[in-house]
């Protein structure tokens, strides 16, 4: 996370086209992506609780990346509707900075709780005898404990250790939001120490959750080609949690793991895919292919 000193009172989002007929494509598009977000989250959310059915700790993780997609819309589409038709869009200091900070937090939530995850299905697949006794309640109540204390206190670390960002020069945006890389671009002085301290925390954070994932789907492989029968039902369930794998950190290390100085107008598109498109698509993906949503979702129409 980032301090907070600076020369100027405002920054201005330069990141919308002058074409009328782009920014209503955009506002469509915003539009779209949140309102599916909260239906779709929503409904997860709603259906993981009341059905007992899916009173296990897959779905209790799926609901806190749920959670997370919510909040993590919430942090900067609406921003983005509001901005997309004036003729001037700002935001101040203050609330930029908070706006990059929650963005990176609930960012980097989700990467550690992708990795959680996959230990749930590398548990249920390769140790299923043991995983009632592995996965209990009181374990993963304690898991989701330590992933938002923990991760809030290690997102701390840059803005606890580096010295304040200073604002004294240009302060226009070339994005929709406010984000890390176009911020810092204009950020005045040294700002080595505290690139270096997002990098330290991004180890933890991001490259080593993706690791952890690619080890766990490995032993997974290896398991289920050791079963004679059964093999596509054992890794069904895994193929939801891959494609949110594949959609989220492909995005995310595209963005973040260039250079600074490669930045480029396309990254603002890229974001709008990872903090639009991406949320609003991962309640379909663990929806459409997944029989339990779906017999619960049946067995709850039938109450009514």
């Amino acid at each position: 996370m980032l301090g907070n000193q600076t020369h100027v009172t405002e920054f201005i989002l330069i990141g919308y086209s002058q074409s009328l007929q782009i920014r209503i494509l955009l506002f469509i598009l915003f539009v779209t992506f949140y309102i599916s977000t909260i239906l779709g989250n929503c409904f997860l959310i709603f259906i993981v609780i009341v059905s007992p059915l899916m009173h296990t700790p897959m779905y209790y993780f799926l609901c806190n990346l749920s959670f997370i997609d919510l909040c993590y819309s919430s942090n900067s589409l609406p921003k983005m509707m509001i901005d997309i038709f004036s003729t001037k869009s700002t935001i101040s200091i203050v609330g930029c900075l908070a706006q990059i900070n929650t963005g990176l937090f609930l960012g980097e939530t989700e990467c550690i709780l992708l990795a959680v995850m996959a230990y749930d299905r590398y548990i249920a697949i390769c140790f299923p005898l043991y995983y009632t006794v592995i996965m209990n309640r009181k374990v993963c109540t304690n898991i989701t404990v330590v992933l938002w204390v923990g991760n809030l206190m290690l997102s701390t670390i840059p803005m606890v250790i580096s010295k304040p960002l200073v604002f004294c020069g240009e302060n226009k945006v070339d994005h929709f939001i406010c984000e890390l890389i176009a911020v810092l671009r204009l950020a005045c002085g040294d700002i080595s120490f505290i690139t270096k301290g997002i990098v330290v925390t991004s180890l933890f954070t991001l490259l080593l959750p993706f690791v952890f994932i690619v080890v766990s789907y490995i032993c997974i492989i290896y398991s289920v080609l050791k079963i004679r029968s059964g093999r596509s039902r054992a890794f069904s369930t895994c193929v939801s949690h891959i494609t949110v794998v594949i959609i989220f950190y492909g995005t995310i290390i595209t963005m973040f793991m260039a250079p600074s100085n490669t930045f480029s107008s396309a990254n603002k598109y890229i974001a709008i895919f990872y903090g639009g498109a991406a949320p609003s698509i991962n309640p379909l993906i663990y929806s459409l292919r997944n029989k339990d949503v779906k017999e619960a979702f049946k067995k709850l129409l039938k109450t009514f």
